[in-house]
């Protein structure tokens, strides 16, 4: 068996990936241009990928691919229809980066309500050793205890975030935008309710004509002044030109993203010229990439391609 692995560098070089050769022979590119892949993968039988376009036309040229991996839970970028009438099982990975993104979505939010920024600068800038007291109080912050966490998404990363909003003292109220996602842990309430009473907002849904610009200007209207927007969805979920007036005119306290609409980060967003860190924090898209989660996605790969040897339907998206 041939494996091809694309895109490798989407993993990270520290991450072990030789376990595959059990499997059979193992090719591995750093990165993938489009333009290149179909050449890449011409005598595949299995093949390793995140962002690569799956389609008729890279997929025409190689006749043994027989399994696609995904490394990570979205497959928009695959032509399912054709991947049905080639016979190409086509398998995702699900729950790997919870406890990163958990984790990662306290860490902003935390930054942005406690101005982590400006205390460490005025730290390492030599003004707390000129100081006549011991503490500073020039930038206010306040307590998580008694506040509300609003969550837009009531997934296995948001049910994660309400028990760990749940444990600082919040009250955890929801929404689910297609009202899939039901508990009878938190109060469910209506999205106007959610931007009204929340001091804290994170988002963990995807991506559908329903969410896009979700928080957009009439939102951030109804958000209080107070607020912190946390996004750790996808980026457009988010305005980003509405985002950067609500922040210019603190109509909310502060924000901290990991995604944006466009990735790699475009020099034209207009977050770009948003230089207060005291209210905006954003991260390369790293939530979900903790040295154990990338761990466990190849692991699931790798669980992936045996079940599908051993005539099982594992994470099948395709069926």
């Amino acid at each position: 068996m041939k494996i091809v692995f694309l895109d490798r560098n989407t993993i990270g070089s520290d991450i072990d990936v030789s376990f595959f050769t059990r499997f059979g022979e193992l090719k591995e590119y750093n990165s993938c241009p489009q333009k290149e892949s179909a050449e890449y993968i011409k005598d595949a039988d299995v093949v390793i990928f995140n962002k690569t376009v799956m389609n008729s036309d890279i997929l025409d040229g190689a006749p043994n691919v027989k399994l696609l991996c995904v490394t990570a839970t979205g497959y928009d970028n695959i032509d399912i229809q054709y991947c049905k009438e080639r016979n190409i099982a086509v398998c995702n990975v699900r729950g790997y980066s919870t406890p990163a993104v958990v984790q990662h979505t306290f860490a902003l939010a935390l930054y942005v309500l406690e101005k982590i920024y400006y205390y460490d600068n005025y730290v390492k800038s030599g003004e707390y050793c000129k100081a006549s007291g011991f503490s500073n109080f020039d930038e206010r912050y306040w307590e998580l205890e008694g506040k509300t966490w609003g969550i837009v998404g009531l997934g296995n990363i948001g049910r994660g975030v309400a028990r760990v909003a749940e444990a600082f003292g919040c009250r955890v109220i929801y929404h689910s935008v297609s009202g899939i996602n039901r508990s009878d842990e938190y109060e469910r309430v209506d999205f106007d309710t959610l931007l009204k009473e929340s001091d804290i907002i994170s988002l963990h849904c995807p991506l559908t004509d329903k969410t896009r610009n979700l928080i957009n200007m009439e939102a951030f209207k109804k958000m209080k002044k107070s607020a912190i927007l946390v996004n750790v969805a996808r980026g457009p979920v988010v305005n980003e030109q509405d985002l950067y007036t609500a922040l210019s005119e603190d109509m909310i306290a502060g924000a901290g993203l990991d995604v944006l609409s466009r990735e790699p980060m475009s020099v034209d967003n207009p977050l770009v010229a948003y230089k207060d860190s005291r209210k905006l924090i954003i991260t390369p898209h790293m939530a979900w990439a903790s040295v154990e989660a990338r761990g466990r996605c190849m692991q699931e790969i790798y669980k992936n391609i045996e079940s599908f040897l051993a005539g099982e339907t594992r994470n099948r998206v395709d069926i």
